[in-house]
């Protein structure tokens, strides 16, 4: 019983203050349960919408490949001389971090540049398709970015739902228990001694009654005795101690005889 509580010494104050962490542990237990409630719709939602993503990136991609494929059977091989020909890149991807559910996650954004390439493209044979190629890899482009922020996206949010159902249980199963555990131990102890302060009490009143008890019956024997031998009710008890004012200084010089007086009264 001992492990499963906290250590500490049964009183009022340590009952007060368990009382006041454990009504704080339960209100944690319960927003972060809610905590992890929305997590776990937010991490189905965001499967959902990978598994779709996906399904779209398959056909995407097959589109993307089929049309370089006319692009080169048209242009010949391009990919080398666009790729000399190319200063800067016109589409960089732009991190940020957005707040869900009080989990931070990382976004990914689609930054245009502004450096187009499209002046080299149909100057040959083949620009119209090389135009179609591009339009479908920069589908496929935005495609991947957003794949890449919902996959890092679940990511942070699964390990988040871990952490707080991690959270979640050691309240449940360990804490609160600790803490009922603790208050009940305090209680019992504190009811124990009320206990033993009662029978005390008792014992110390029993006594004096008990004490109270041979002091009248011994009064009444003495009070038979005296009456008895004679001796007036009114007479003090025996032992009794009578207190008596003291003669003040004047009534004792009222009191003194002058011996001088006696002898002239004597001739």
């Amino acid at each position: 019983m001992a492990q499963n509580r906290f250590p500490a010494f049964p009183s009022r104050m340590s009952l007060q203050q368990f009382k006041t962490r454990t009504k704080g542990a339960r209100k944690g237990h319960s927003l972060l349960k809610r905590k992890s409630d929305a997590l776990k719709a937010k991490v189905n939602a965001c499967l959902k919408e990978i598994y779709d993503v996906k399904n779209q990136m398959n056909e995407i991609m097959s589109t993307a490949n089929f049309s370089h494929t006319q692009a080169t059977h048209a242009a010949g091989d391009f990919n080398q001389k666009i790729i000399t020909k190319v200063e800067s890149a016109g589409i960089k991807v732009a991190c940020r971090r957005e707040n869900v559910v009080g989990v931070p996650i990382l976004q990914f954004d689609k930054v245009d540049t502004g450096s187009s390439q499209d002046s080299i493209m149909g100057i040959a044979k083949g620009g119209v398709q090389i135009r179609q190629c591009k339009n479908a890899y920069s589908n496929a482009l935005d495609l991947l970015i957003k794949l890449a922020s919902l996959q890092t996206s679940f990511q942070e949010l699964d390990e988040a739902m871990r952490v707080t159902n991690r959270r979640v249980n050691a309240l449940d199963n360990v804490v609160i228990p600790k803490l009922e555990n603790t208050m009940h131990y305090i209680a019992s102890e504190l009811d124990e001694r009320e206990r033993e302060d009662l029978f005390r009490l008792k014992k110390v009143v029993a006594k004096k009654k008990k004490e109270q008890a041979i002091a009248d019956a011994y009064r009444r024997g003495q009070e038979a005795k005296d009456r008895k031998a004679g001796i007036k009710e009114d007479a003090p008890f025996p032992g009794t101690i009578i207190d008596t004012e003291p003669k003040s200084m004047m009534d004792d010089m009222n009191d003194y005889e002058d011996p001088e007086d006696n002898i002239a009264d004597a001739f």
